[in-house]
């Protein structure tokens, strides 16, 4: 079977959304199938053609960067058009956003190729949560109706939980025609309680230190500056207390300010980013983990990678109980949830986390033990083959999967 996936952006540049999607090629090529992959105007500034990234080919969209967004949907169009007649695609996978999907419809309808819609999350609500739209605003409400109708027009739909499976379902999608491929991890690319580097541990200052910690992107709805002003909190309890924070993102500058501004300049570290392939060496430094995401709707629906990465090392950490994360996370099984948005109860979590270490290897066995029976990637993936298959029948077409 050959599949053809049409992507936001892709590797060589770094995010969830690239590392989700290599993963799922990765299991897809286990399973035997043929993968092609194709990224829109969103990838950058390209003259087309094909590009080689940690192994993996990813044919570009050809673009100047200036375009709109109707006028990327055209260019997108045509690059699938062209790919489809010299590579044949048995399915066609757009990936989020919208953007994605219906130029893929379009192509999917001219060459009767069955179309498997992935939405990771809904194009309206990431809007609002960049700050570039207002909820219930007229863009917002054109934005979740091409939305709606390309969920409505796909032959299957899968989505990575069972929040947004529901937010499709109101759309009125049949059920019948949504599958959770949920969020995972590949265990083997994690160690379980690793001992931390000490010449890293020493380079950053933390010989010696507890540390509180995030690895990922700094994005407002992350909530780190709770974070920071849980730690000022803390800090008169626990006198070694720093705070590493690695990553970077659009919130980096003012979270610099906030901590100058609160005179942490000498407890909070900020490593700047740092290659995928060497953040577990991060992780390690890290005694308690922060996932202190604010309620706002995206991060209610759409469950995180990170907490899963944390658990698959059995790294200690608290969250805040949004439901992207009630989702993931057992509250004292596999981490622990707090009020979301109340930097008291952020640091109440804290201070009970790290005064009770006695609890530590246990949490962090049942953590390991539930991303390797019920999150990894193999597991996740293997639910396409009904998806595909139904999509397939849909066009009157069987194909041994």
């Amino acid at each position: 079977m050959r599949v053809l996936h049409v992507l936001d952006h892709s590797l060589p540049l770094h995010s969830g959304y690239a590392f989700r999607t290599v993963s799922i090629l990765r299991e897809q090529r286990k399973l035997g199938w043929e993968t092609f992959h194709v990224t829109t105007p969103k990838q950058g500034v390209s003259s087309g053609g094909a590009e080689e990234a940690d192994g993996w080919t990813f044919h570009r969209t050809a673009n100047t960067g200036q375009e709109g967004l109707v006028a990327q949907m055209r260019l997108t169009a045509a690059r699938l058009d062209d790919l489809v007649q010299t590579l044949r695609p048995d399915i066609l996978h757009p990936h989020s956003p919208v953007l994605n999907a219906l130029p893929a419809l379009w192509v999917g309808r001219k060459h009767r190729i069955p179309v498997v819609y992935e939405m990771r999350a809904s194009w309206e609500d990431a809007a609002v949560d960049h700050g570039t739209t207002a909820e219930g605003s007229l863009r917002y409400r054109v934005s979740r109706g091409l939305e709606s109708f390309a969920l409505r027009h796909a032959d299957q739909v899968t989505t990575i939980c069972e929040g947004l499976r529901g937010d499709i379902a109101v759309r009125g999608v049949p059920d019948e025609r949504i599958t959770v491929i949920p969020n995972a991890v590949d265990v083997s690319a994690f160690t379980f309680g690793a001992e931390a580097d000490p010449e890293l541990r020493r380079s950053l200052g933390l010989d010696g230190k507890t540390v509180l910690g995030f690895a990922g992107s700094f994005y407002g709805y992350e909530g780190l500056d709770l974070l920071i002003r849980a730690a000022r909190q803390l800090v008169d309890r626990y006198p070694d207390l720093r705070v590493l924070l690695v990553g970077g993102g659009p919130q980096d500058a003012n979270l610099k300010a906030l901590v100058a501004e609160l005179g942490l300049s000498d407890r909070v570290i900020f490593s700047g980013r740092v290659p995928h392939a060497v953040v577990q060496r991060y992780y390690e430094l890290i005694d308690v983990l922060a996932y202190p995401r604010l309620p706002i709707r995206l991060t209610e629906l759409v469950t995180p990678l990170k907490p899963l990465e944390a658990m698959a090392q059995g790294r200690m950490f608290v969250a805040s109980d949004v439901g992207g994360h009630k989702e993931l996370i057992r509250h004292g099984e596999t981490g622990f949830l707090f009020r979301a948005g109340d930097v008291d109860a952020l640091a109440a979590a804290i201070d009970d986390v790290l005064t009770h270490r006695e609890r530590w290897p246990q949490v962090r066995q049942q953590a390991r033990s539930f991303v390797e029976v019920e999150r990894t990637w193999a597991t996740s993936v293997a639910r396409y083959r009904d998806v595909y298959r139904r999509a397939l029948a849909a066009r009157g077409r069987t194909l041994s999967i």
